[in-house]
């Protein structure tokens, strides 16, 4: 039968509930219709149980349906018996189904009503098991015999005697006593007499004596395993009674007790696993641990060696390479004459094979083998040619290198030469042929090393290699295609009624937008409508424009098509002046096919429409919050580059397994965007450590971005099916303008996914970054310019359209890099790119309220006052008229009849499950966008508060010689002419006023803020 294990670890931070600033928690868990409790931590507000709570499971199928009710009493000897403290509600969807798979998690206590005054958190580790669950046992176990129903744990509760049996004298106690418990395992033996403690405690209870106690007596456990026997003496020496332990104030030797039964555990054993130490109040660990790993920055010799130069944020990783060219004058092998040779290069046990050519005695491989050096576990490298055959492949040559004669190449030096060498027989002797080969030893910093064969890749396919290299991508230039569509003219529509419903729609790849129907008497509609498209180089699609009529619900007519080459649609640069609209002629939907077939027509219906590329933007494909590219899309309007960002992907550590079902553990990779460029790491094969140690360059234009670096599983290794896709390991966020100038950073930031069961740290990575500035001038000068390019502010993009766009750009994105080779999957970059962060989110929503909450708590004070003067307890304003029912503020005046049934729906709603559905998508739109502003005013804050923190120092910095500067002006300049000043430009004409955003402004919005470091 499965089991469900609750593991009680500890609570923090909980109420005072006794009336003297403490607490007496206890922990009672609840679970079909099964309860059981834990211990009470006696004054404490902190208390640590580490107890396992055992329940059965009667239906496994039925657990995601099942609650776990988790509630926290305080226990009150003298009074109530208990008062709340808090409780925990958990699914049991999200119970995992071994112990490996189970994590601790801190659930926050929810009240139990409106007015409940409740806080802390307790932490929990929940999983089922199936079959036998074995406990651990707190003390040795004596005698412990297997039983086939699990046996009954009692407990001996000396202080409740006179509730449980009235047999036996009972004396006066004296207060303040502890009470001793002793715990046997009774089994159910089938056996006559039922020797042992279990036949023993029965005559204590029934004619027993308890003598007086002690005061201050301590609690005294002793634990017993009895099993079951089918014998009829219980089949065995019983465990000999239990001895008293002696708290060094005196226990009496016998002591009559109550049975109190527990169901806490299923069955009493020894001790086979080693449990975790938990500090009571710690929390899992999901902070940045700072390292000191042995990089070439860090050591100071960077000018020395050219290599640490060049790769001085990673650790030193020295490889064998094995360049096999080619081969010339090959025997002939086969009776047919032919030969099929391919070659094999040995070094100790790793073996790497090129492919094999078919009829071929000068062939040639040009493939490049890279043996880890610290895994070498042989001294010569042998390089064998052979022939393929059907059954057993054919000897041709060999050629041996001693890996202590290899030489040593260190880049930027040009590529060792390959020579030839004769080929020998397994005697020693020369034969006919020759190879052509090249074998040094070198770093990752050689240019070899992205495209050669890896040594710990030794069970991929070549087929299948491609998918475990290193690569370098760069996302296709992005440019917005506006399209206003004006009027038409001389359509000839099928069914001519007195009104006729006309629309078009445009379709530029998987992008389509329609106009709103226009209902008209005549056949010349105007729409007067701007749409917006994403478009990307090298502008191979067509936009495609049909002018239809809605005959009937559901069927449209097309009147007209037109395809127009986007490589023909003008680009606009600024904003001074749309192009000119023009009118198309609008084919029949053969015609306008068949491009060969241009022919003249006497008459044709038009369209008057205004085309543009509009450069001038920065199209969007992730959040501004934590974008890593701000720059327009032309190539004219780009800001100059302010500095470098180097980045080191060294390792990582404590990763989880996420194939052990299929026996493996982890096949890892990382992958970092930044700009239009994209790096993917080797993947590293079934390994929980594995270490990388590639280093990237990225040219910086804005200080105040974000680079994005994402650990993956590799699904697509041998065997894998086409449509796998590669599973999150976890990902972190870096903000540039958050790092000092020059300063190496070298932290392991923690791999968190957020689950349907909760947050889940998958491990830890070790990064190394160092943003180095080349252009002070223009960096500080960044932070007084707009964020995003002039077109953003002069001719802002409809907010209602801006989600929309974004997603079109990922998915262009998403679809040209997947089109690589290898590819960088849909499911990554969408990752990566936060594909649906607008989403509605429950727990997002209150992390931006708690943000709030966080930067309203200082000014509680100011905003009491105010409250005072609304409410006239200090009357220093009057309002101006009596207050009213206002409908426009209400939003009353012009709600949508569905939108006012919904307001006045019963609850639960009486209103079919597809308009529930609809309304509920409605919601969570809605909620998705009060969520962004939520998250919006938190952003902006966190920005005033950054100035305080350093968090962005060189802002820090400039905010200080301003104020400075200004405090400077204030004093020598008069109080009133500072005040006519500034009156003088709050007030100025309009004129001179720019659209443009402020420099106070642009500077404010490029302070650095907590959104990027949310999941």
């Amino acid at each position: 039968m499965a089991k469900l294990v609750v593991e009680v670890l500890d609570a923090s931070d909980l109420m005072p509930k006794d009336g003297q600033g403490s607490a007496s928690p206890f922990v009672q868990v609840e679970f079909d219709g099964q309860r059981q409790k834990t211990q009470t931590k006696f004054k404490d507000l902190n208390p640590s149980w580490n107890e396992k709570l055992v329940f059965k499971i009667e239906d496994l199928r039925d657990l995601p349906n099942q609650t776990i009710d988790v509630v926290v009493h305080n226990d009150r000897q003298g009074g109530p018996h208990r008062t709340f403290l808090g409780r925990v509600k958990i699914s049991g969807e999200s119970v995992p189904f071994s112990e490996s798979e189970a994590i601790v998690h801190r659930y926050p206590l929810d009240k139990r009503g409106m007015f409940s005054h409740i806080k802390g958190d307790i932490a929990l580790k929940i999983y089922a098991v199936h079959g036998r669950f074995s406990q651990p046992a707190e003390t040795q176990h004596v005698n412990d015999v297997e039983s086939k129903e699990p046996p009954i744990l009692q407990e001996i509760n000396t202080n409740k005697l006179d509730e449980a049996y009235k047999s036996g004298e009972i004396k006066k106690k004296i207060k303040k006593e502890k009470e001793v418990k002793t715990f046997y395992s009774v089994g159910t033996a089938a056996g006559a007499d039922g020797g042992g403690p279990a036949a023993g405690a029965d005559e204590a209870y029934m004619s027993g004596e308890i003598k007086k106690k002690t005061k201050n007596e301590k609690e005294v456990k002793t634990f017993y395993s009895v099993g079951t026997a089918a014998g009829g003496d219980g089949g065995g020496p019983a465990p000999p009674p239990p001895q008293p332990v002696s708290s060094g104030l005196g226990v009496d030797k016998e002591k009559s007790a109550t049975v109190e039964t527990r169901t806490d555990f299923a069955q009493a054993g020894p001790a086979t696993t080693v449990r975790m130490q938990y500090f009571p109040g710690q929390k899992p660990e999901f902070g940045l641990v700072e390292t000191r790993p042995p990089v070439a920055a860090r050591m100071g010799y960077r000018g020395g060696d050219k290599t640490a130069n060049m790769y001085d944020l990673v650790e030193q990783m020295h490889y064998l390479y094995v360049n096999v060219v080619k081969a010339r004058d090959l025997p002939n092998m086969d009776v047919s004459g032919s030969l099929d040779p391919y070659v094999e290069v040995k070094v100790g046990n790793y073996k790497g094979v090129t492919k094999h050519l078919e009829k071929n005695q000068n062939p040639v491989w040009n493939k490049v083998f890279a043996f880890s050096k610290e895994r070498l576990q042989a001294n010569l490298i042998e390089v064998t040619v052979k022939d393929k055959d059907i059954g057993k492949d054919d000897f041709v040559g060999r050629v041996f290198f001693d890996v202590a004669e290899v030489p040593l190449r260190v880049p930027p030096d040009s590529p060792l030469a390959p020579l030839w060498y004769k080929l020998e027989d397994k005697k020693g002797e020369k034969v006919k042929g020759e190879i052509m080969l090249a074998v040094w030893l070198g770093t990752q910093a050689d240019e070899a090393f992205p495209e050669a064969w890896h040594s710990d890749a030794h069970s991929i396919t070549h087929q299948n290699l491609a998918n475990t290299r290193s690569k370098v991508y760069f996302s296709p230039k992005l440019y917005y295609l506006r399209v206003q569509v004006i009027e038409a003219q001389d359509l000839v529509p099928s069914a001519r009624d007195r009104e006729m419903e006309f629309f078009a729609r445009m379709m530029l790849g998987h992008q389509i937008r329609t106009t709103r129907p226009v209902r008209v008497p005549h056949f010349n509609p105007g729409w007067n409508e701007d749409f917006m498209f994403v478009a990307s180089e090298p502008f191979e699609d067509f936009i495609i424009i049909s002018v239809e009529q809605r005959i009937a619900p559901g069927k449209d007519e097309v009147m007209g098509m037109l395809r127009i080459s986007v490589r023909d649609i003008p680009p606009r640069l600024d904003s001074t002046k749309l192009p000119d609209a023009r009118w198309f002629n609008l084919h029949k939907p053969a015609l306008a096919e068949e491009d060969e077939k241009k022919k003249e027509v006497k008459f044709s219906s038009k369209i008057h429409l205004r085309l543009c590329l509009d450069a001038g933007y920065h199209v969007l494909d992730d959040y501004t919050h934590f974008s890593s590219d701000l720059q327009a899309s032309s190539k004219f309007l780009r800001k100059p580059c302010i500095g470098i960002l180097e980045l080191g992907i060294l390792s990582a550590q404590n990763l989880l397994p996420m194939k052990s079902k299929d026996g493996r553990t982890t096949d890892a990779y990382c992958v970092a965007k930044y700009g239009n460029k994209w790096v993917r790491t080797r993947t590293l094969l079934d390994t929980l450590t594995p270490r990388w140690n590639e280093q990237y360059t990225w040219e910086v234009y804005d200080p105040c971005t974000v680079i994005t670096i994402g650990v993956f599983d590799n699904c697509h290794i041998n065997g894998s099916q086409e449509d796998a896709r590669d599973q999150r390991i976890g990902k972190v966020r870096i903000r540039l303008s958050t790092l000092e100038t020059d300063r190496i950073y070298t932290h392991y930031y923690p791999l968190l996914v957020l689950q349907r069961s909760g947050l889940k740290k998958h491990g830890e990575l070790q990064l190394a970054l160092r943003f180095t500035c080349t252009a002070w001038v223009n960096m500080v000068a960044q932070y007084g310019k707009p964020l995003l390019p002039k077109m953003h502010y002069i001719q802002p993009i409809p907010i209602r359209y801006m989600d929309w766009l974004r997603h079109q750009a990922m998915q262009i994105v998403a679809a040209r890099l997947s089109r690589a080779e290898p590819p960088l999957r849909r499911e990554i970059v969408e990752y990566m790119l936060d594909v649906d962060y607008h989403m509605w989110s429950m727990r997002r929503s209150k992390a931006n309220f708690h943000r709030i909450m966080s930067l309203l708590s200082g000014i509680a004070a100011v905003c009491k006052w105010f409250n005072d003067i609304c409410n006239w307890r200090n009357p220093l304003t009057t309002p101006r008229q009596p207050s009213h029912m206002d409908a426009r503020l209400s939003q009353a005046e012009f709600s949508p009849p569905d939108e006012l049934d919904e307001e006045f729906d019963t609850f639960p709603t009486s209103r079919p499950t597809e308009i529930v559905r609809v309304r509920y998508d409605r919601l969570r739109s809605v909620a998705g966008r009060v969520q962004t502003v939520v998250g919006d005013l938190a952003t902006q804050g966190e920005r005033a508060l950054a100035i305080l923190s350093w968090r962005d120092p060189r802002a820090t910095a400039i905010v200080i010689i301003l104020s400075l500067i200004f405090a400077v002006f204030l004093y020598v300049t008069p109080f009133q002419v500072v005040a006519v000043l500034f009156g003088l430009y709050l007030l100025r004409h309009p004129k001179f006023r720019s659209k443009m955003p402020s420099v106070p402004v642009n500077f404010f919005k490029r302070l650095p803020a907590k959104t990027d470091m949310l999941l």
